[in-house]
């Protein structure tokens, strides 16, 4: 491999974790980014409370992230042989906390309306 392209990428995804599950993931994230996008411009402001909130679940994202992709890859921490595993192991935890705390901010906005936990 001696570029590293989009396309590169994508084939490299998709044979880790088989196409309809990467497409349902892209999907996914796509959708929370939607829903997450709606509820900052129909609030007009963030909720610090459902913020606090939402980074509380952040360790639980990384933690889910990266037993996620040892699951799928059939690997474990065992297997991590370089700087460059650490280094793609952290950015999959760090993934994982971000999206966390998006997912969890969108269903508390989406559940609770806009104003409630104003003081």
């Amino acid at each position: 491999m001696k570029d590293l392209t989009l396309t590169t990428l994508l084939a490299v995804f998709e044979e880790m974790f088989g196409r309809s599950l990467f497409w349902a993931l892209v999907g996914l994230a796509a959708l929370v980014t939607l829903l997450y996008l709606y509820v900052l411009v129909r609030d007009r402001a963030v909720s610090w409370r459902k913020f606090l909130l939402a980074q509380l679940a952040m360790p639980l994202g990384a933690i889910a992230a990266v037993w996620f992709v040892f699951a799928i890859t059939r690997s474990g921490l065992t297997d991590i042989g370089g700087a460059i595993d650490l280094i793609v192991l952290l950015g999959i935890a760090a993934a994982g906390a971000v999206g966390a705390a998006i997912l969890v901010y969108t269903v508390q906005s989406l559940l609770h309306r806009p104003g409630a936990d104003r003081a």
